[in-house]
């Protein structure tokens, strides 16, 4: 029985590879085996950082909210509690972009809120 080494389909696999790895530097954009473990690693950072793309911005709309907050005088670890026993529904997302573009409606948002807000009581050192 003759040998078979499926030429075509090898062919087609290393095109594919090949396309894939299009843009990367030196041998492991031209060369089919760096070419391999450079997309199989380029997949893995692509899986990894869709997840972290969304902590990124979570991060991102929380710091814009602090600075904005700041300026009111409001931290931001007491203004979500006071947001949600207010009633307001607004992701932070929605809060930094409506601070950043409409800070009018974002006073109003806080003022909504700012009876809400949760006021510690400073702790007095006792006399032992």
């Amino acid at each position: 029985m003759a040998r078979s080494k499926g030429g075509a389909t090898h062919a087609r696999k290393r095109k594919r590879v090949l396309k894939a790895a299009s843009g990367f530097r030196a041998s492991s954009g031209t060369l089919y085996r760096p070419a391999i473990e450079f997309t199989r690693k380029a997949g893995v950072y692509a899986y990894r950082d869709r997840r972290q793309k969304k902590r990124n911005f979570r991060s991102l709309w929380i710091t814009r909210l602090g600075a904005a907050l700041r300026l009111k005088g409001i931290n931001y670890n007491r203004f979500i509690p006071a947001l949600i026993s207010a009633g307001i529904e607004l992701n932070r997302k929605m809060l930094s972009e409506i601070a950043i573009a409409d800070p009018a409606a974002f006073d109003a948002v806080v003022e909504a809120a700012r009876p809400h807000l949760v006021v510690l009581k400073k702790k007095t050192a006792s006399a032992a």
